[in-house]
C-alpha cells in the first residue's frame, strides 16, 4: 500500500495547534478550493474517539461523498481518521503532534489503497499520487500561512 508522509514545523504552542486540527470545519480551510470540499456533517464539534465526519467534494467533474471515523485519539498527541465510505479501498490518516524547540512538529501519515486492482495502481501512478501531493502541498502552504511556519516536506 502506498504511504504518504509529511512533516511540518509549526511556530505555535501545542495547545493552539492541536485545537486547530481538532475542529472538523478547519478541513475546509486547508483543502484546495479546486476540490470544492465541504464538511457536510460532524457528530462532534471537536474530534475525539468515535467522531464521524461526512464530506462532499468534487474531483475533476465527479462529485464524491466521503465519511470518516476518528479511530485513534490522544489529546495533544495524535488522532487518526479512517475512511468508512469514499473513493479509496483504504484510507487511514494519522495526524501526529510533537512539541519541539520553537514550536510543534505536525506529521501526517496516510496509508491508502485504491480500488480496482491493476487499474487502480495505474491511476495512482498516472494521476492520483501527483494529486495527493498537490493537496498536501496546498495544506502545508495554508498551515504555514496560518501559523507563520516553514514547511519541511518529506521526499516521495
Amino acid at each position: 500500500m502506498p504511504i504518504l508522509t509529511r512533516r511540518q514545523k509549526v511556530f505555535s504552542d501545542l495547545e493552539t495547534v492541536f485545537a486547530f486540527f481538532e475542529d472538523p470545519l478547519n478541513l475546509e480551510i486547508i483543502t484546495p478550493p479546486w476540490l470544492h470540499f465541504e464538511v457536510h456533517e460532524a457528530t462532534d464539534d471537536r474530534v475525539r474517539l468515535g467522531t464521524e465526519i461526512a464530506y462532499k467534494l468534487k474531483w475533476q467533474v465527479f462529485p464524491m461523498s466521503w465519511r470518516s471515523r476518528i479511530s485513534e485519539y490522544e489529546a495533544r498527541v495524535l488522532f487518526a481518521d479512517e475512511m468508512l465510505h469514499g473513493p479509496y479501498q483504504r484510507w487511514y490518516h494519522r495526524h501526529l503532534f510533537e512539541e519541539v524547540p520553537g514550536g510543534v512538529l505536525v506529521t501526517d501519515v496516510v496509508d491508502y489503497k485504491l480500488p480496482f486492482g491493476l487499474l487502480g495502481w495505474i491511476a495512482h501512478r498516472l494521476v492520483i499520487r501527483e494529486q495527493l501531493e498537490r493537496i498536501f502541498n496546498y495544506r502545508s502552504d495554508v498551515i504555514a500561512e496560518i501559523f507563520h511556519s516553514g514547511a519541511v516536506i518529506e521526499p516521495r
